[in-house]
């Protein structure tokens, strides 16, 4: 080309930058208004005590994170390569596969990542950084996001650093067109997915009208319209349960607004063009996070927006069958994911324990003794797995009989939640704090009552089961009503039984070293109940019955009472756990399917037991018998 063509290229070239020059100062001081007007307020889950429940970490500045002696670039590919120490943002762009480390093990955190956050972002404020993006399929829309950055994501998948964000979404062309008018709707996002609401809907709180505030859940960060606990069933929506209800500390962070031209946002904020991960490179989900720039939604933010979900599913705070699902299928998560990490981190000692238990489990299984099964004639010694196949085969029998004692629970378990909640709100009513000391005694005091319902109602069901087995083993006839009938006519020593059992082990529990002799003292009066029934005593007497069964039998009556426990608890919620993650069915619906389930169940679980209290009887009869190898052929049963 010729010298001067050229020239006339190049004055071209300089008009039209200083024509354009103003024209992006303009777009960027719009875009940085529209971030403030509408920036959001975010409350966390309030700590209140270091390395203690609640959200340990804000969203942070990520300078603070540069030019730090204590984070590391590694990579590319790998997790050891070192490629530099305390890297600074102009390293970062165009780097792929590299990734930031910090110090700390991601798969057995500790409380080491929240010391360091609080040691790095000492003397920085919070901080959101504000983004405006269109999408070229949708012309005549525009996205403003809010980017969040937490250096730990402290949920079920521990993974150093997490980006998290929001989005307002315009009918406008540009922020100044946008600047006029309002969003049509916002985007919270969650795991992998996003939930909607349109701007003005009853579920969005908005500060001074125009800032939304957004609940992260204590962990994971996941954005939340409300406070509440929230449970997840699949990827976009997380797998366990986001909690962000409580007390909240209510912050607003410093908007610094990134350009939407790329290449000013690259010259303004370095490390938007770092393409690595922004944390330690880990196995799966326990990965790093990528940043925004290589999100779908940096770049084709609208189209991203028609997967939102309209809502997200928060866990009943209560109900009439309380939330047992709902909580175990917590819980359940929650100790999965630890143990996964668990095995990720050093998996020799998991597996080889993993494996010994299952050989242990095969091995006893081998060695019990299954027959011969004697359902009826109950004076007489029986192996562990006697007492099952006995059990199940009376329990198949009379399966109506059984069904119809296990479902009375129900009402039983409706009002046990129903008292709870009342002693909770009378005593709001009344002024009783629940805070400091007082609180803990009232939390104490809820647990001894909610204890003592719970187990009156299971004793009245085992005691109900006991009496059936007696009237089929005198061959009289028994029904549901009639068993009940026969159990309240012992209801007074019953009663007294379960108030001295629950006050006792419940005063035992309170204190960490007490707790071996409460579990002691369970299994030595677990037989009581069964004493009043079938032979008449009094509370007192039918306590120093059972230790006198249990005495010398401790390990098969423990085995049998955590295998009785572990199957009227955890079966019910089991089920609903799984239907909770195979079905979209509402999670009250769940919770009454979890109580269905243990419903039917209790009555066989009171069957195992009824049968180990008459093989303790018969070994004790044996023992006290003139002739110590005849056993009469019949105990004399109360009533």
């Amino acid at each position: 080309m010729p010298t001067r063509s050229r020239s006339v290229l190049y004055a071209l070239a300089a008009v039209l930058s200083l024509v354009a020059a103003p024209c992006a100062a303009a777009d960027l001081a719009d875009e940085t208004a529209l971030a403030e007007r509408y920036a959001p307020v975010v409350r966390l889950v309030e700590q209140a005590q270091d390395c203690g429940y609640g959200e340990s970490y804000e969203p942070i500045d990520v300078e603070a994170l540069f030019d730090e002696p204590t984070v590391s670039l590694r990579g590319p590919w790998n997790p050891t390569d070192l490629v530099e120490i305390g890297p600074t943002a102009d390293a970062l762009p165009g780097l792929y596969e590299y990734h930031l480390d910090f110090p700390g093990n991601a798969l057995d955190p500790g409380c080491d990542y929240e010391r360091w956050a609080k040691r790095v972002t000492e003397g920085s404020r919070p901080t959101v950084y504000a983004h405006v993006a269109t999408d070229p399929a949708h012309p005549g829309q525009l996205a403003l996001q809010y980017w969040f950055y937490y250096v730990f994501n402290d949920w079920n998948n521990t993974h150093e650093g997490d980006w998290e964000n929001i989005q307002l979404i315009f009918d406008a062309d540009d922020a100044r067109q946008a600047l006029a008018g309002e969003p049509v709707s916002v985007g919270y996002s969650q795991h992998e997915g996003s939930e909607q609401a349109t701007w003005g809907d009853d579920k969005l709180e908005l500060v001074d009208g125009t800032h939304p505030v957004v609940y992260p859940a204590a962990g994971s960060h996941a954005n939340f319209f409300e406070s509440a606990l929230f449970l997840g069933s699949s990827a976009e929506q997380g797998v366990g349960c986001d909690d962000t209800s409580g007390p909240s500390v209510e912050i607003q962070p410093v908007v610094r607004t990134i350009p939407s031209d790329p290449a000013d946002a690259r010259a303004v904020f370095r490390w938007i063009g770092f393409e690595g991960r922004w944390g330690e490179l880990q196995r799966a989900f326990f990965n790093g996070p990528t940043g925004p720039n290589l999100k779908m939604s940096w770049v084709e933010p609208i189209t991203v927006s028609a997967d939102w979900r309209d809502r997200s599913y928060a866990v009943p705070a209560g109900g009439a069958l309380g939330t047992q699902t709902t909580d175990f299928f917590c819980g359940a998560i929650a100790a999965g994911s630890n143990a996964l990490r668990r095995v990720v981190d050093d998996p020799l000692p998991i597996l080889f324990a993993l494996g010994t238990l299952l050989v242990l489990v095969l091995f006893g299984i081998s060695r019990a003794t299954w027959r011969p099964t004697a359902p009826l004639h109950l004076s007489r010694r029986r192996a562990w797995g006697q007492i099952l196949t006995a059990a199940s085969r009376m329990y198949a029998r009379r399966l109506w009989l059984f069904l119809g004692i296990g479902l009375v629970l129900l009402p039983i378990s409706v009002v046990v939640t129903i008292l709870q909640a009342v002693v909770i709100r009378a005593s709001s009513i009344a002024g009783v704090s629940t805070d400091g000391e007082s609180g803990g005694v009232f939390v104490f005091l809820v647990f001894v009552i909610g204890t003592a319902l719970t187990l009156l109602g299971l004793s009245l069901v085992v005691a109900a089961t006991a009496r059936a087995l007696a009237e089929i083993e005198n061959g009289r006839p028994i029904g549901p009503i009639g068993a009940y009938r026969l159990a309240f006519d012992k209801a007074r020593p019953l009663f007294r039984v379960v108030a001295i059992t629950v006050l006792a082990i419940s005063v035992l529990l309170s204190s960490v070293v007490l707790i071996p002799i409460a579990i002691w003292l369970a299994v030595r009066w677990a037989l009581a109940v069964f004493a009043v029934e079938f032979e008449g005593l009094s509370a007192t007497a039918a306590l120093r019955r059972s230790g006198r069964l249990v005495r010398r039998q401790w390990l098969k009556v423990a085995s049998y009472a955590v295998f009785a426990a572990a199957l009227a608890l955890l079966l019910g919620p089991l089920v609903g756990a799984l239907l909770i993650v195979l079905t979209s069915a509402p999670l009250a619906t769940l919770n009454l399917v979890a109580g269905v389930v243990n419903a039917v169940t209790v009555p066989f679980v009171a069957l195992t037991t009824a049968y180990v209290y008459f093989d303790a009887r018969a070994r004790v009869e044996l023992e006290s018998a003139d002739e110590p190898d005849e056993l009469p052929a019949e105990f004399q049963l109360s009533g």
